[in-house]
C-alpha cells in the first residue's frame, strides 16, 4: 500500500542493509543493495527459521529467459551444511573444512545426482524441495541459473481510519502488514532417483509428524513410489541471502500502533489475527 515506512527510512532505504541470516549459527551477516528499511528487518535468526520450517512452502521464482516464471512448491530449509561449515571452522580455525567434515559432505552428496556448476558453497543451507516433471519451469535451469524463493507470511490491509492521528491531522494513508522471507542463490535441478526419494520421504516425514496414525513413504508399493518419482524432479537452491522482513507498524508511535491493532482484531479472517498477534509480540515503539 501506500505506507512505506517512516520518512527517515525511506530516505535512507538505498543503504538500508538487509539480513542475511546464516540459521545454524544465528549470526547475522549484513548485505547491501535491498530496500529493507531497518525497523522491519525480522528480529531474530532462530525465529525467522522457525517460520519457514512451519509455513512449509514458497513460491520459486526463475526467468525461462523471455520472462519470469513461478511455482509454489513444498520446501526444507536443510542448515545441517551450514552447521557443518561452522563446526568446520571452529575444529582447524582456517576457515576450511577439515578431513571429517569433508568426508561427512561427500557423504551427504551420494545419491543426490550431478550437481550444476553454479552450486557454490552452502554457508547459508540449503532450500530443497520438488517440481512435477510436466512443469516446463525446470527446463530452462542451467548452470548459470539464480532463483528466487518467497516464502509468505500472514499479510493484512491496515486501514488509516484506525489511526488517531488522523482525525487530528489527516496525514495518515494505508498500509500492508505482512512478513516474509526471501531467499536466493543458484539453482540445480536433479533427476537422480535416490535424490528425489530423499526429498519426498523427509517432507512427508515433516507433514506427517504428530498425527495419530502417520503415513510412510514405505506405507505404498515400491513400484509405485518409483512411478511417482518419474513424474518429479528435484530442485535445490544453495542459499546466498537470507531476506527476511516483518513490516507490522513499527514506525508508528504506540498510539496509533493501538489503534491500528484494534482495527486489526475486528477484521474477518486469519490473516488481520495473526498480524495482530504477531504485532502485540514486538516491544512498545518509542514514544514521539
Amino acid at each position: 500500500m501506500f505506507d512505506a515506512g517512516s520518512k527517515k527510512s525511506a530516505a535512507t532505504a538505498a543503504h538500508a542493509p538487509v539480513l542475511g541470516i546464516p540459521p545454524a549459527t544465528g549470526k547475522v551477516r549484513r548485505l547491501p543493495g535491498v530496500y529493507l528499511p531497518r525497523h522491519f528487518a525480522a528480529r531474530d535468526a532462530a525465529e525467522v527459521a522457525a517460520f519457514v520450517d512451519a509455513v512449509g512452502a514458497a513460491d520459486l521464482v526463475t526467468f525461462d529467459g523471455t520472462k519470469p516464471i513461478a511455482s509454489l512448491i513444498p520446501v526444507l530449509w536443510d542448515r545441517s551444511d551450514a552447521a557443518d561449515g561452522e563446526r568446520g571452522r571452529a575444529q582447524d580455525g582456517s576457515g576450511r573444512r577439515t578431513g571429517a567434515e569433508r568426508g561427512g559432505g561427500e557423504s551427504r552428496a551420494r545419491g543426490r545426482g550431478k550437481q550444476s556448476a553454479g552450486t557454490g558453497n552452502a554457508e547459508y543451507g540449503r532450500l530443497i524441495g520438488h517440481l512435477a516433471l510436466a512443469n516446463p519451469q525446470w527446463r530452462s535451469v542451467g548452470p548459470d541459473t539464480v532463483a528466487l524463493a518467497i516464502v509468505h507470511g500472514p499479510q493484512a490491509y491496515v486501514s488509516p481510519s484506525w489511526y488517531p492521528g488522523t482525525a487530528r491531522h489527516g496525514k495518515m494513508v494505508p498500509t500492508w502488514n505482512y512478513v516474509s522471507v526471501h531467499f536466493t542463490g543458484p539453482l540445480t535441478v536433479h533427476r537422480d532417483a535416490e535424490w528425489k526419494l530423499d526429498i519426498v520421504t523427509r517432507l512427508t516425514a515433516r507433514h506427517e509428524a504428530g498425527r495419530p496414525s502417520p503415513w510412510h513413504v514405505t506405507d505404498a508399493p515400491a513400484e509405485f513410489i518409483d512411478s511417482q518419482l518419474k513424474a518429479i524432479v528435484g530442485v535445490e537452491l544453495t542459499i546466498a541471502t537470507v531476506e527476511a522482513k516483518e513490516k507490522l507498524s513499527q514506525n508508528r508511535n504506540p498510539e496509533d500502533r493501538a489503534g491500528a491493532l484494534t482495527g486489526l482484531r475486528g477484521e474477518p479472517g486469519p490473516g488481520p489475527a495473526a498480524i495482530a498477534e504477531l504485532m502485540s509480540e514486538l516491544a512498545p515503539p518509542p514514544e514521539g
